[in-house]
């Protein structure tokens, strides 16, 4: 784990880093994005990242929700305690498995180089290569990393399988030869299209980054959200698991407070986002601190308030539409549920939103409000299952984005 000093010196030049090229301007717009997180030995889902790779190739697959006549790749090196060098890269469109399918492989490059070095704490992003994509389409990207990288930045809770192959195989179409599997994406950040609408984004913590979702099936709320809107306007999954809005973590990334500038508006083209976060913040704060949730802090409704209104002045300030979701039933012990419960008044009623989605009453148990509906629980009684995660999409008015 990096030490603090570390970690600060890190946010700090992430909060300077530019955007990528067209970042607000052009015809390129996200279709694909994550969160990237700092490589720990203490987050809870097994990964590659803390040893990193070392003549490998990374097979990752993702869905595109927009379409366009060309795609480009994002790469971040935010958490790189070194300067990341990148062999070589390609793209095609998803086959089974590791598989891609037949004519649609692409080989990348940076600045007409088959190779990049991504500098430390920095990121990069490919040239742009014609291919064809409608929105729903899976796409593969496949990285080979000759040398050794170290710690990898990466997102943690894929709920998608990456895999892994010894040597260079960006070329294969076939999956025989990557043989080992996980369940994080690694230094991959982004895939934009060129022709694509204006993005809207999801900003959150587990609950958008979709646990107890269907593994590979691409079945969270912000999927079904995608679906609805059927391509009129890509849909960004920008949920980390175990995210806080308000205190930082060691292995689940910075607070919501600090990230949304790069996770949120360093995007290209996003004009709306929906935020849902604060779940963590109360719950957390009740709890004996972990190394992924020290410090733990106990915060009140004018907190999370507090922390609201300073997305909304940031979102707003870079001409962003900012919906705001209210917190999901949990069960929650009575001081918790009552800071929840004051929270979501002040979403619904507020009026500092540009819109409410309310999320609450659209998954909770009519029986039990302080409950998710058993139909769509998990089991966790926090986390909705993908039934429940499709009621959350339904309760979106399109309108509002």
């Amino acid at each position: 784990m990096l030490k603090i000093a570390t970690a600060a010196a890190l946010v700090a030049a992430l909060a300077a880093a530019p955007a990528p090229a067209d970042a607000a301007t052009g015809r390129w717009a996200a279709a694909w994005a994550t969160g990237v997180q700092q490589p720990s030995p203490d987050v809870w889902y097994p990964t590659w990242a803390e040893k990193g790779f070392a003549d490998h190739s990374v097979r990752q697959a993702v869905r595109v929700t927009a379409g366009g006549s060309a795609v480009r790749i994002r790469l971040s090196n935010a958490y790189g305690t070194t300067p990341l060098r990148l062999t070589g890269a390609s793209v095609g469109k998803a086959g089974a498995g590791a598989a891609v399918q037949a004519g649609t492989l692409r080989p990348l490059t940076f600045a007409h180089a088959a190779s990049v070095t991504v500098p430390t704490g920095g990121q990069a992003a490919s040239d742009p290569v014609r291919l064809a994509v409608e929105p729903g389409e899976r796409l593969t990207v496949t990285l080979y990393f000759q040398g050794a990288t170290g710690p990898a930045t990466y997102h943690n809770l894929a709920m998608a399988t990456s895999y892994r192959a010894s040597g260079d195989h960006t070329r294969d179409l076939g999956a025989a030869a990557f043989g080992e599997t996980n369940s994080s994406w690694f230094y991959l950040s982004g895939v934009d299209v060129y022709g694509g609408e204006a993005a809207v984004a999801t900003f959150g913590d587990s609950i958008t980054d979709g646990y107890a979702a269907t593994q590979d099936a691409d079945d969270r709320y912000p999927d079904a959200l995608a679906r609805r809107l059927n391509g009129r306007r890509p849909v960004l999954n920008l949920g980390i698991a175990g995210n806080r809005l308000l205190n930082d973590s060691a292995c689940l990334g910075e607070r919501g407070l600090t990230r949304f500038r790069w996770d949120v508006l360093g995007q290209p083209r996003v004009k709306t986002v929906i935020v849902l976060e604060g779940i963590n913040d109360i719950l957390l704060g009740m709890q004996d601190p972990t190394p992924c949730t020290t410090p733990a802090v106990k915060v009140g409704a004018a907190d999370l308030i507090d922390g609201y209104r300073r997305l909304i002045r940031t979102a707003h300030a870079r001409g962003v539409r900012i919906i705001g979701g209210t917190l999901l039933p949990a069960g929650l012990p009575g001081e918790a549920e009552a800071v929840r419960d004051a929270v979501n008044a002040w979403i619904r009623t507020g009026g500092e939103f540009d819109a409410v989605v309310d999320f609450e009453r659209a998954v909770a148990d009519p029986a039990d409000p302080d409950r998710i509906r058993p139909a769509f629980d998990s089991g966790d009684h926090l986390h909705p299952n993908p039934a429940g995660y499709r009621a959350m999409a339904d309760a979106v008015d399109l309108h509002t984005l």
